[in-house]
């Protein structure tokens, strides 16, 4: 015998438990399916990582440090693309925004240094050298965040609303 066809002789106590047999029931029949949990892979924001990841590997391919900026700046429109995803499926978090602000810092002192090497007329001035591959490596940061959020299960059981 089960614990619903034992409720339906008692008055009491097995009356609530055929209330709870049948609120279960409803449950497993309207919501908690394996078909209606959200698929938290994200394909949009893998896709996106993916793009991302390539342009930073094939960015500054054997090119003098004040050559590189135009490949870090076009990185930054794929990495404002993953952020309006992560955005759209509310994964932000302490680290992502960490590795975020590490990128823009090191922008800074990348666009600091191209201006003293375009003053200095060097190319290969070693501070800007240090400064391209400083936000190459901040980049790494933000990839590694971002795949951490996107592989990450969502809260709870999985089944909450994304």
């Amino acid at each position: 015998m089960t614990a619903c066809s034992t409720a339906r002789g008692s008055a009491g106590p097995g009356r609530v438990r055929a209330v709870a047999c049948a609120a279960v029931l409803v449950a497993l029949a309207t919501g908690c399916r394996a078909d209606t949990a959200p698929a938290w892979g994200y394909p949009e924001l893998g896709a996106t990582l993916g793009s991302l990841s390539r342009a930073l590997d094939e960015s500054c391919a054997g090119q003098a440090p004040a050559s590189c900026g135009d490949d870090l700046d076009r990185l930054d429109a794929l990495a404002e693309r993953a952020f309006a995803e992560v955005l759209d499926h509310r994964l932000l978090d302490d680290a992502y925004l960490a590795a975020r602000n590490g990128v823009d810092r090191a922008r800074a002192l990348r666009l600091a240094a191209a201006a003293k090497a375009r003053a200095l007329r060097d190319p290969h001035h070693p501070p800007l050298g240090r400064a391209v591959a400083a936000e190459r490596l901040a980049y790494r940061h933000l990839l590694a965040a971002l795949e951490r959020l996107r592989t990450a299960p969502p809260p709870g059981d999985g089944t909450d609303p994304v």
